[in-house]
């Protein structure tokens, strides 16, 4: 037996706000979509996870997925319909024999959920989760109530909305051949082919991401489950200091600050992000930025120091640690660090996959005492918190 998963990105998600589709927003410093696929991808009985993505987003489907073990997303269509269509069409050549379609804007998803879907499929040709509806229901047309409508029975749909598979593939197809559009759901699409459907209760959490407001809530609770489940509280510090060279510009937390000398170095002498990368490798007890990428080693020459950072972090989360806080402080007197601290908190957010608001950069002078004092060049500070299980 195969089970395979869709998962359904391809919305342009315009109602959460934001720069980005709310499937690439950022809630517990991961993209919406990392934590879905991540759920699906760790389940012991789901053995294909297949995306399907909008027209234009796979850069960031791309960088939002990235050390996740996916196939290539496939593109979908105009609409959710065919969007899914087009996923489990994508799946045929496993030839699997379920499959569980799931909106990617629902992060919470538990593997106890998916679970029951999967093994309600031993009794019935489909099966999807939804919770029984508590509120009293209204029916106001133009905004008046004409009557109370019986709630009775009445049921919210969830996902993952499972099926045989051959029986959704043929309903799908059912479906294009006969033109019938505005199925808002995998099992609209069940229904319209007489297929038998098991409603199984859902659970809260698994709620759809849908406002600007769902994300800042589900920020917010990502954010604290990961620290709950993770009591080991560690303090890591680095410094790092760069003189300076002849040149136009300044690298500092990964942004490019126009100034009249750069920063000498072998690599990009991001002097700020160095004594970040040596915070977090001193966290998990990992030496520092030379232990890993030596001066001597041609190949970092000139390299961008996000390369340092990501390795750190690579470190820190192959022991299932995160980062809680990063504090960073720059010392030079020259040039203007404050115009620029929005840009770098913006740049390093992703890299340490946390919120920018546990990101600060502050800079003073040395009051022209000694060698930075004498503009000779920078030096920073920086102090991290994590949290390790």
């Amino acid at each position: 037996m195969t089970v395979a998963a869709v998962i359904v990105a391809g919305g342009s998600g315009l109602r959460a706000g934001g720069e980005r589709p709310k499937q690439y927003q950022l809630i517990g410093g991961r993209p919406v979509i990392w934590w879905t696929c991540r759920v699906f991808l760790a389940h012991p009985a789901v053995d294909i996870v297949q995306p399907v993505i909008g027209e234009g987003h796979e850069a960031m489907f791309a960088e939002a997925t990235k050390g996740l073990d996916l196939p290539l997303a496939v593109i979908g269509g105009s609409t959710r319909q065919d969007s899914c269509r087009i996923g489990i069409e994508a799946v045929a050549r496993h030839k699997p024999s379920k499959v569980l379609i799931h909106d990617a804007a629902r992060p919470f998803v538990s593997a106890g959920l998916i679970d029951n879907v999967i093994s309600w499929l031993d009794r019935f040709p489909a099966a999807i989760p939804g919770m029984p509806v508590a509120e009293t229901l209204k029916f106001a047309p133009g905004g008046m109530v004409s009557r109370t409508v019986d709630r009775a029975s009445i049921w919210t749909a969830q996902t993952p909305q499972g099926f045989t598979y051959d029986g959704i593939l043929a309903a799908y197809r059912k479906a294009e051949a006969e033109q019938t559009q505005g199925l808002t759901d995998d099992a609209s699409v069940a229904e319209h082919a007489g297929i038998a459907i098991s409603m199984i209760m859902g659970e809260l959490e698994n709620r759809k991401l849908t406002t600007a407001d769902d994300i800042v809530i589900a920020n917010r609770d990502m954010t604290v489950r990961q620290i709950a489940e993770r009591p080991d509280v560690r303090v890591g510090q680095g410094i790092d200091v760069h003189t300076f060279d002849e040149g136009d510009a300044v690298i500092l937390c990964g942004v490019s600050i126009p100034h009249t000398q750069r920063l000498k170095g072998h690599s990009d002498a991001d002097v700020a992000m160095h004594a970040l990368t040596d915070a977090i490798l001193g966290t998990v007890g990992e030496g520092d930025i030379g232990t890993h990428f030596p001066p001597s080693d041609q190949r970092w020459k000139g390299a961008a120091s996000r390369i340092f950072l990501e390795k750190a972090v690579e470190l820190l989360e192959a022991r299932h640690g995160i980062i809680a806080n990063a504090d960073i402080t720059i010392l030079a007197e020259a040039p203007k660090i404050a115009p620029h601290v929005p840009a770098m908190r913006a740049y390093m957010a992703p890299l340490l996959h946390i919120d920018p608001s546990r990101i600060a950069v502050k800079a003073t002078t040395m009051e022209k005492l000694g060698a930075i004092g004498r503009k000779e060049g920078i030096m920073a500070y920086a102090t991290v918190t994590v949290r390790l299980p």
